[in-house]
């Protein structure tokens, strides 16, 4: 760690230690004029704060001295235990910000000492249980293989991160600090989607018609807005208990037609949006490696049997062949449309060279192109092609290999039809997020399998490449993450899997005001949404102007590669023998290599997808492949481990306490410490199954051979994303095996950052910062020099340029300029720029992302 950073982390402690000092003082000898128990809870507070401050000052100070071991690349400082060091910091300047406050406005007769109390009591318990998150961090170093970031059984450390993950309070984090680790113009946002759902889930499969339906849903999101403790309690009930299909119920609102319409009033807007039903028809496809020969690519017949598959293009322009009348006859009514001058024989652009073929994300069960049309628009503008989004069907009603089939089926449509989408069939980039990254990944490497033309690259924003309930630093971030709680990423999980049971079962609910049908309430969203922003615009208004984004990228070919991976097995083991179950039926092997499966099909035309459907035994199964072996699939980073490096390890890492081993009563945590616990326990039984190590669902552990030979593959990953390491670890592994990948992170957003595209400027970027790398796809051009290194995105004023010392005498003025909205009732909202006022400034001036 360097001395600039030393200095950094000793700053802010030193400034937590003295604002809490300062403040117990006063509410402990001057209690004249204040309520007795306000000033006692303050007074509280700030010494709990300062002891755990006292804990985490030496941790935190031990991380920064190891983990850089964990980052892609030098010029890419990202890793879990990174962001649990960073979201830890942001708490504590959140605190600062809050006690300097109080600092300046304890004696004016306009003070609210139980408001003021409220908020420190929030942000202490949130630092208790991020202390409890930084115990078990130090556990993932004591227990992994040096440079691994993910533990890899699921015993131990694993079942440790699920008991905790059900019995530890969250609801912290859901209330007053709800998004308090993501940029300001992210947190009004992240409090309505909180409103909106706990107001949705209290009315959830309850029955009310008429007038009482707008009262109720206006009353519900009011008193959430009003109460952040009621708030916080009730998202948790619902993040730990209810099921798989209240998420598909509530991640579709913004399928409705009334939200998605104004959505799309907003968005660009395009001549060609048509929602199109392919007919589940075979067809042959030439092999690369020999034309003359032909592979037959059959229709999806998994779980559900053979049925259209669904798929929307969208164009910027109207191009040749997109309103061809095949292409118009499988054109669904529900799709957008055709502008009217189409019928007046109007001007056809010509097809386009390029085509972006994109799969959506919401953890394989909900959302479809609807939800994605804002941003996808924007692309087809910005990179004048066509795009095809691709809804494939959804689990638990169509779990794993149901997705897969279908996404490469469409790609291997699109190749074979490129003269009805727009396209010359040049040049087509896959693209997608979350569970659409999963699957850009999967269908490519089943192209490979198939010898068919493979994409030109593969554009992969915050990918799930690890669909197993393996613990990680960032994984750890899913006990507070408000968008991705690991209750609910399991629950996803478990039923692409095909494992979660699809009974729902009812669940005691929080208070009540009355009862609402959910179909007229999701009509009346919008009017709640608009009620809740007006509210939280008020709560919670920050200093946006003050944050500060950075983006870090890796080169295709990256001068600091890591060294080979290791001959010796890993620790890791995978499921003895072939993976089966009963709902799937074998894709094909790969022989030794990708290019060794082009020339076997090659020689063999017929080696094809077999299907029948009237067997229930030859649905789709795919199994592991005989490369698929513990020595085949490591995450070994170096041969030998440095004995300076293992002796900075040890420094941090910590060995499981005593009495871990006690079944009934195991103890994570050292004596003298506890995380807060939970009122009500989450039901985080996840059923395991063999098929989550598949290659094809959890890509990360395909074994080598399943990795040469994939396109480029540029990953946009997020700094505070729980599946940051699912980004850093495939990335490391391509890299390992000579594959050409780039790695961009970007600081401050939640997952999930292209579906609010249209939201801030940094979500924009962000996205823009997808599209350029599509770009990047089609042009064929490697990121230039200046982008290899850690860029940063423009700072929004000229305050984020000040000296250090300038910062700190900032946030201090920030402090009074926000008096006005504390005392109407709101908090602190403190960004990376008010982590930057303990840091020295970059002295290179901040690169400006390519528009």
């Amino acid at each position: 760690m360097s001395s600039e950073e030393v200095m950094d982390t000793k700053a802010v402690f030193t400034a937590l230690y003295d604002v809490c000092e300062e403040n117990a003082a006063f509410f402990s000898g001057a209690t004249k004029g204040q309520p007795g128990d306000a000033a006692q809870r303050l007074v509280d507070a700030m010494t709990t704060i300062q002891e755990h401050a006292h804990s985490l000052e030496p941790v935190i100070t031990g991380f920064a001295t190891i983990y850089h071991h964990f980052d892609f690349d030098p010029h890419i400082p990202a890793n879990g235990y990174r962001s649990l060091v960073k979201v830890v910091r942001c708490c504590l300047l959140h605190i600062i910000h809050k006690g300097r406050y109080i600092t300046s406005n304890r004696r004016s007769i306009f003070f609210r000492a139980s408001h003021n109390a409220a908020e420190m009591d929030a942000y202490c318990s949130a630092l208790c249980q991020l202390r409890a998150l930084l115990y078990l961090a130090q556990r993932l170093l004591h227990d992994n293989s040096h440079g691994n970031l993910f533990f890899q059984e699921e015993t131990g450390l694993s079942q440790s991160f699920l008991r905790e993950s059900a019995s530890m309070h969250k609801g912290c984090f859901y209330g007053r600090c709800v998004g308090f680790q993501f940029a300001p113009a992210i947190r009004p946002c992240l409090q309505s989607i909180a409103i909106s759902l706990v107001a949705f889930g209290e009315n959830y499969k309850k029955h009310q018609s008429g007038i009482g339906v707008a009262a109720s849903s206006f009353l519900t999101s009011g008193k959430y807005a009003i109460d952040p403790e009621l708030r916080g309690q009730e998202y948790e009930r619902i993040t730990q208990n209810l099921d798989v299909h209240f998420w598909k119920m509530f991640w579709n609102i913004t399928e409705t037609e009334v939200l998605s319409s104004l959505v799309c009033m907003t968005a660009t807007q395009v001549k060609v949006n048509r929602a199109l039903s392919v007919p589940p028809m075979a067809f042959e496809l030439p092999l690369v490696t020999d034309p003359t020969h032909t592979v037959t690519v059959s229709p999806p017949v998994a779980h559900i049997g053979p049925a259209p598959i669904q798929m929307r293009l969208i164009s910027y322009e109207l191009r040749e062949g997109q309103d061809s009348e095949k292409l118009l006859a499988m054109c669904r009514s529900e799709g957008g449309h055709i502008s009217l001058s189409l019928g007046l024989k109007s001007k056809r652009s010509p097809p386009s060279p390029w085509l972006v073929l994109h799969f959506h994300g919401g953890g394989f069960v909900a959302q479809t192109s609807k939800s994605h049309e804002p941003y996808l628009r924007s692309w087809s503008q910005d990179l004048n092609a066509p795009v095809l989004s691709v809804d494939y069907s959804l689990a638990p009603e169509a779990p794993f290999p149901r997705a897969l089939e279908e996404c490469f089926y469409a790609y291997c449509w699109a190749i074979k039809n490129h003269n009805l989408l727009g396209w010359t069939g040049e040049r087509v980039c896959l693209a997608g997020d979350s569970a659409g990254g999963n699957l850009c990944v999967t269908v490519s490497m089943r192209a490979a399998s198939h010898g068919v033309r493979m994409p030109d690259g593969i554009v992969a924003a915050y990918p799930a490449t690890l669909l197993t309930v393996y613990a990680s630093p960032s994984r750890l971030l899913t006990l507070i993450d408000p968008l991705l709680p690991l209750s609910v990423l399991s629950r996803c999980l478990s039923a692409y899997a095909g494992t979660e049971p699809q009974v729902e079962k009812q669940v005691e609910k929080v208070s009540t005001l009355s009862m609402v049908r959910k179909d007229t309430a999701l009509l009346l969203k919008d009017f709640k949404q608009g009620a809740s922003n007006w509210i939280n615009s008020l709560l919670d208004r920050g200093s946006a102007d003050a944050v500060r984004k950075s983006v870090s990228e890796a080169s295709l070919t990256s001068p600091h590669a890591d060294p080979p991976v290791p001959a010796e097995p890993s620790r890791y083991s995978l499921e003895k023998g072939s993976v089966k179950s009963q709902t799937c039926h074998e894709l094909g092997t790969h022989s030794n290599s990708s290019t060794s499966n082009m020339q076997n099909n090659a020689t063999q035309p017929t080696n094809h997808l077999s299907t029948t459907t009237g067997n229930h035994s030859s649905i789709l199964d795919i199994t592991l492949t005989p490369e698929s072996k513990p020595e085949d699939v490591s995450f070994f980073l170096c041969k030998e481990v440095d004995p300076t490096m293992s002796e900075s390890f040890s420094s941090v890492a910590i060995p499981p306490p005593c009495g871990w081993e006690d079944s009934e009563n195991p103890r994570e945590f050292p004596d003298g410490f506890e995380p807060l616990r939970s009122e009500q326990l989450a039901e985080m039984t996840v059923q395991s199954s063999p098929i989550v190590k598949n290659p094809y669902m959890s890509p990360l552990l395909a074994p080598d051979s399943m990795l040469k030979g994939l396109p480029p593959i540029h990953i946009v990953a997020c700094h505070l994303d729980p599946m940051l390491d699912d980004s850093v670890m495939f990335a490391k592994r391509l890299r390992n095996v000579g594959q050409p990948v780039t790695l961009c992170v970007v600081d401050d957003l939640p997952h999930g950052f292209l579906s609010l595209s249209q939201l801030s400027r940094e979500t924009r970027e962000a996205t823009n910062l997808c599209m350029e790398r599509i770009k990047d796809v089609f042009t064929m051009k490697d990121p230039p020099p200046e982008m290899r290194k850690h860029c940063k995105l423009e700072r929004t004023n000229q305050r984020a340029s000040v000296t250090k010392r300038n910062h700190i005498q900032l946030s201090k003025e920030i402090a009074q300029e926000e008096e006005e909205e504390f005392a109407l009732g709101g908090g602190p909202v403190v960004g990376e720029d008010g982590l930057a006022g303990f840091s020295p400034p970059n002295k290179s001036e901040a690169e400006k992302i390519p528009a």
